[in-house]
């Protein structure tokens, strides 16, 4: 199998500084969040960062969906990086915990707002994650992406990978990365990443859809994006084989759909069949929370892929990461993953 060059691996995405911590209900009632929901914060949840912040258990740990999703060991800076952050403390953070992943990460720097965060607020093994963009939010294509030098990284990857997220940011630097995987029949991974995507941003991510070689997804994603698609089913493996027939560009490569379910089966497009894939068990009393497992799936799937590796190979590496994941606090993974 190839070992896998320098820059294969191409991310962008919104990086931002998790802090975790195990709340209880009456916090997640007060600033009206779900138990296990993701999305962006608004001016009531200002509140919520100083709160949580004084916890006295808080952890820190990089973070943003894109930016979770790695977990190859050699050679170092196989997977590089795009996205935004602020000038400052946070920021330095950010810097020193990729290279500490062995991520070449290329960050635009800029003034203007500060590093983005991210509150993961623990109940049991639920977490709702409130996300405040910030710096994240002002990624410029013109003045990162089109650069000379940050396009070549680009150009090095063979394979892509962006959450939905981004969307709210830069669906214009997605849609370029997007139109070049194409081209040069290099696979294109997507994430539908969270309900408000699809509902919200669904201009943008349908844009974007016809150059997707992948998809990645839960279930209850993949039920958002059905009901605004007018799909009138719920059930996932009929979702997964209606994505995969949407319109595609590159005819070269069938899309593949791959939809998570938790502790149930995933749910995968094999050629033209809708495949499941029992997920590793666990004792529910191993995990402490689920924070980045989806993350962490899609972090062990890339891993392989970029290795050339069959799609249930990819499939299994997702699981072992997600298992692996969700016996430890946050996304954050051992200093050498044993996965064979």
């Amino acid at each position: 199998m190839p070992t896998p060059s320098q820059n294969a691996l191409f991310g962008m995405g919104n990086p931002l500084l998790d802090i975790s911590a195990v709340v209880d209900k009456d916090f997640l009632d007060k600033y009206g969040l779900k138990p296990n929901d993701q999305i962006l914060a608004e001016e009531k949840h200002k509140a919520l960062f100083d709160e949580i912040v004084k916890k006295s258990k808080v952890e820190y740990h990089a973070g943003g969906s894109t930016q979770n999703s790695w977990m190859i060991q050699e050679p170092h800076k196989v997977a590089t990086f795009f996205g935004c952050i602020g000038k400052d403390h946070f920021g330095e953070i950010l810097k020193q915990k990729a290279a500490e992943a062995h991520v070449d990460a290329h960050y635009y720097e800029q003034n203007e707002e500060p590093t983005g965060t991210c509150a993961a607020c623990i109940t049991g093994d639920n977490r709702s994650l409130v996300a405040n963009l910030a710096a994240a939010n002002c990624y410029n294509k013109e003045k990162h992406l089109d650069l000379e030098n940050n396009w070549g990284l680009v150009e090095k990857a063979r394979v892509y990978y962006i959450a939905g997220f981004f969307l709210t940011v830069s669906p214009e630097s997605i849609l370029k990365v997007a139109k070049h995987a194409s081209d040069r029949n290099k696979v294109f991974g997507l994430n539908l990443s969270a309900p408000f995507i699809s509902q919200f941003f669904k201009e943008p991510l349908m844009k974007v859809m016809p150059y997707v070689d992948i998809l990645f997804g839960n279930e209850t994603e993949a039920a958002a994006f059905a009901k605004e698609q007018g799909f009138e089913t719920d059930d996932v493996a009929e979702i997964a084989r209606r994505v995969q027939l949407l319109p595609k560009v590159n005819k070269n490569r069938q899309r593949i759909v791959v939809f998570t379910q938790g502790r149930e089966d995933t749910v995968a497009t094999v050629g033209d069949k809708v495949t499941m894939f029992p997920v590793l068990d666990i004792d529910q009393n191993d995990i402490v929370d689920t924070n980045g497992a989806g993350d962490a799936f899609v972090g062990g799937f890339l891993s392989e892929l970029v290795q050339e590796k069959t799609l249930e190979h990819c499939i299994r590496a997702g699981h072992y990461a997600a298992n692996t994941i969700i016996r430890r606090c946050g996304c954050t993974f051992p200093e050498k993953p044993d996965f064979q």
